[in-house]
């Protein structure tokens, strides 16, 4: 083969030298001597250094093919590419202390090179954009890139586009900031903002808890530029969720909240009349804001309430971006901007980052890329960072999704600036997460009043000697000569002085903001009274329309090949339908269908939810490649609202914050998450408690979210046979939210359309059957769906209360049960009534059936004694007549053997009678 001349290649070119590369592992002799031995150099390197990636040597592969010392050459590339891939383990990103040692392997004698190299003439500066020079210089170059108050975590992303355009992104002009100096006094301008603002209210409010953001004040300048920059690249909406630490000074100084308003809640103004619910702390609260950009144009920025919870709002923020998206822009999702902000010691401690993180690519909860701006304190509380993690950074969960992670000192603000800028573009071209890591320290202890050097004296000896990050930018500034002296004074004093005029007003001003449409929903809907409550509307559905439904329903495009079980499922559909007899699941895709044609969207998800964990629901028929799935409900009518049902991850978590997330953005659909077994709902009781049973009474935020668990006693053992109904039922409290376990498929249908029909929303936790699924009595008829109302009591059409010797009370499958055994032994004399909703009972209703039974009362529930509805019930008065019937008092929800569980069961039911 002839000699060729290949300084002309380009990265464009990999693919050719990839063919020429698969030539030579062929046959060596294939390819031109020059070739021959640059692959035989990159051979020795990769065995070296297995990260090194041939598309990399693109640009200057035939530099290097035609160099005199090729082994050389490839030594110098592999100590480029190990800057590019560890240097950040020599960055300066640590205001406060001397990093650790990590071991990065960038000294010269790790790639067989000594000082004696320095002035060797490298064709490697070429790929550099410093052509052809010494090895010092190139490693001046890698050191002033990858060394300095940055550091880059990027090449072990997979997606080359993604690694090379983030490379040049940081190696441009070398590795220098050069902002203009409009910019650089807008950074100052947002730094004196966050640095007085702390300072104001220390001298103010002496010893109050605000969890101030002092020593990672650069927060606000990043927060300010992240926003700048989504804005310019085509963001509508942010969406920012954070704990408590600099809350109050983000609602100022990025959202708008007024002084005024936080002056206020400081001085206890607030006037309990003008207020919904319980109401939370200052630094819990939400805020939503519509801000002017440095374009001029406006965004909206919203900031989410959340609990003490470190990182349960995480997910939140992500499903109500995604609602935004999905419904406001189309489902394009950089319209809408996720920026969650985290804590070192949470980001790295609690399980919820890694979940919603791994969720972040999947079809049903992705959000276009979310920000993480993690506020590094280098402590937790009173932890420090090497008690607090095993990895080596913080952010090493981005790492599991092959996403950037940047390091930045938190007291470089113009580093800070440049990182959050760059975050942003990032994500708006990618559609991917990525990390950032603000490297700063906490100048008090966990709050204002804790006293830190108990536990880290050295640290905070530190701390208390060092300037704040206003005053490191203004001697950089003034230093430099971008600013002078008198004028960066006289900026921090104007601005004290607006703080000092709006302390002495101590009044609100109105903030402009313009309503979205959700918002506009939300307004339509009220806060609910007992009165509301008692409203019981009906709720039938046309039978033309429930017609048109089942037609969808049994319809299978031709083009779609069903396997044969799923055939059957649509055969017993048929079935069910001519003969009148309505099982469960078809009585739920019914609801779904008749909301859908009545114009409300519905969105489900869950574990393995499109078909149904026991297999029932059938929303989607598979087609037997695998290669696609039709969703029925999907298909009914031309004008009717879409139906979106994803299976999750194995995640209870990550997915419930995030449909919760994704109910507040969306009032008028139906919103549902459903648990593989429902005592799996424990692994999300942070999201119940927080936010599902207490959002409203908190933060004044309605939710009509939808939780379904599936519960009943079938002999399953421990885990699965309890969804704990007495949580539940212990949160259940003001009205906060529905907790029903319905035993008929329309008494299902009744509920599902009831909850749009209230113009209000409330969460509805419910309670779902497994083998009712299929009992032969459970079901319903067309005429039970065309006609009637939900029932919160079902009463008992063959008993007489005026002959009736005892009334049992029961709730959910133990009612078949029961039924079953009076039927079989011919039992007169005895009520079986149903309490199908359990929270908020209407008592007027309870009253009025107790006045009718004037005889002995016994509650039967399969739960053990201290587990089930009963120690709820006793709540209300009209029970504690009632004798309770029940499995024994246990520390375990149920038996692990069957034979043990059939024995309790056959007892609890005859004992009934008894």
């Amino acid at each position: 083969m002839a000699n060729m001349d290949f300084t002309h290649l380009s990265g464009s070119d990999s693919a050719y030298i990839d063919s020429l590369y698969n030539d030579f592992k062929s046959d060596e002799n294939s390819v031109d001597e020059t070739w021959r031995n640059f692959f035989k150099g990159y051979d020795f390197a990769v065995a070296k250094d297995p990260s090194l990636d041939l598309a990399d040597l693109a640009p200057v592969a035939g530099s290097v093919s035609g160099s005199s010392d090729i082994d050389k050459e490839f030594r110098v590339f592999r100590i480029i590419q190990s800057y590019r891939a560890r240097g950040h383990l020599l960055s300066k990103t640590n205001p406060i202390r001397e990093r650790r040692n990590r071991h990065p392997h960038l000294n010269l004698s790790d790639y067989g090179l000594s000082e004696s190299d320095l002035s060797f003439q490298s064709v490697c500066g070429e790929y550099l954009g410093l052509g052809k020079c010494s090895l010092k210089k190139i490693l001046e170059f890698l050191d002033q890139v990858y060394c300095k108050s940055l550091g880059f975590e990027f090449m072990h992303v997979q997606n080359t586009e993604i690694r090379r355009w983030f490379r040049d992104k940081i190696e441009r002009d070398n590795g220098l900031i050069n902002f203009p100096v409009e910019k650089k006094k807008r950074i100052l301008e947002k730094l004196n903002q966050a640095v007085v603002f702390e300072n104001f209210l220390n001298t103010k409010y002496v010893g109050q808890k605000r969890f101030s953001l002092e020593g990672a004040e650069n927060t606000v300048p990043a927060l300010d530029a992240i926003i700048d920059t989504a804005e310019i690249h085509g963001a509508k909406e942010v969406v920012i969720g954070m704990a408590h630490r600099g809350r109050l000074n983000v609602l100022a100084n990025t959202l708008g909240k007024t002084y005024e308003y936080i002056f206020n809640e400081f001085e206890g103004n607030i006037n309990p009349e003008d207020t919904f619910g319980d109401g939370d702390v200052k630094y819990h609260l939400g805020f939503r804001s519509y801000i002017e950009t440095r374009s001029g144009n406006k965004i909206y920025a919203k900031l989410m309430p959340n609990p003490s919870h470190l990182e349960a709002v995480g997910p939140v923020v992500q499903g109500y971006s995604r609602a935004q998206s999905d419904i406001l822009y189309n489902e394009e999702h950089k319209k809408v901007l996720p920026i969650i902000l985290h804590g070192d010691a949470a980001v790295a401690g609690q399980g919820v980052v890694y979940e919603s993180t791994q969720m972040s690519r999947l079809i049903g909860f992705h959000v276009g890329g979310s920000i993480h701006f993690v506020i590094n304190n280098q402590i937790g509380f009173t932890t420090d960072f090497t008690d607090a993690r095993s990895s080596t950074y913080c952010t090493s969960v981005g790492r599991v999704i092959n996403v950037p992670i940047i390091h930045v000192n938190g007291d470089d603000a113009e580093a800070v600036v440049w990182a959050v800028e760059l975050a942003a573009e990032f994500r708006q071209k990618f559609g991917e997460d990525i990390f950032v890591d603000m490297v700063g320290y906490r100048k008090h202890g966990h709050n204002e009043g804790d006293e830190p050097k108990f536990t880290q004296p050295n640290l905070y000896k530190l701390i208390g000697n060092h300037p704040n990050p206003r005053e490191v930018y203004m001697n950089k500034l003034i230093d430099s000569g971008s600013i002078e002296a008198d004028l960066a004074n006289q900026m921090e004093q104007e601005f004290r002085n607006l703080l000092q005029s709006r302390f002495n007003m101590l009044k609100e001003t109105t903030i402009d903001y313009k309503p979205q449409q959700p918002d506009k929903e939300w307004e339509s809907l009220k806060h609910a009274t007992r009165e509301d409550f008692e409203y019981n509307p009906k709720t039938g559905f046309p039978i033309d329309g429930l017609e048109e439904i089942y037609k969808s329903l049994i319809h299978i495009p031709d083009h779609i090949t069903p396997i044969k079980k799923a055939s059957r499922i649509i055969d017993d559909r048929v079935k069910r339908w001519d003969g009148d007899n309505l099982n469960w699941a078809l009585g739920e895709l019914l609801a779904y269908g008749s909301l859908l044609k009545d114009g409300i969207g519905i969105r489900m998800s869950g574990q393995d939810v499109v078909r149904g964990t026991f297999s029932h629901r059938h929303a989607g028929i598979f087609d037997e490649s695998g290669d696609e799935i039709y969703l029925s409900l999907n298909h009914i009518s031309g004008d009717q609202s879409q139906f979106r049902i994803y299976n999750s991850l194995l995640s209870e978590y990550a997915v419930l914050g995030f449909e919760y997330g994704y109910s507040l953005g969306r009032p008028t659909d139906i919103n549902i998450w459903e648990a593989q077994f429902g005592d799996f709902a424990n692994g999300a009781q942070t999201v119940f408690d927080q936010f599902i049973s207490s959002g409203e009474s908190k933060w004044g935020k309605m939710s009509g979210l939808i939780t379904y668990l599936p519960h009943g006693y079938e002999g399953q053992g421990p885990e699965h046979s309890n969804a704990r109904p007495e949580r539940v039922l212990q949160l259940a409290a003001d009205l906060n939210m529905i907790v029903a376990n319905v035993t008929t498929p329309a008494n299902l249908f009744h509920l599902l359309r009831r909850h749009v029909t209230w113009n209000f929303r409330k969460p509805l936790v419910l309670f779902t059957p497994k083998s009712l699924l299929r009992h032969p009595e459970c079901v319903s008829s067309k005429k039970d769906l065309t006609s009637g109302r939900f029932q919160e009591f079902i009463l008992d059409e063959s008993a007489d209360p005026a002959s009736t010797r005892r009334l049992i009370m029961c709730n959910g499958k133990v009612y078949y049960d029961l039924k079953k055994y009076r039927d079989e032994n011919n039992i007169e004399g005895v009520a079986i009534v149903r309490l199908e909703q359990l929270y908020p009972i209407s008592e007027n209703h309870l009253d009025k059936i107790l006045d009718e039974y004037r005889c002995e009362k016994v509650w039967v529930q399969e739960e053990p004694k201290n587990m089930g509805a009963w120690t709820y019930l006793l709540r209300y008065d009209q029970f504690r007549d009632f004798k309770l019937i029940s499995r024994r008092a246990s520390a375990s929800p149920a038996t692990g053997y069957s034979s043990v569980h059939k024995l309790e069961q056959e007892k609890i039911v005859k004992l009934a009678f008894e």
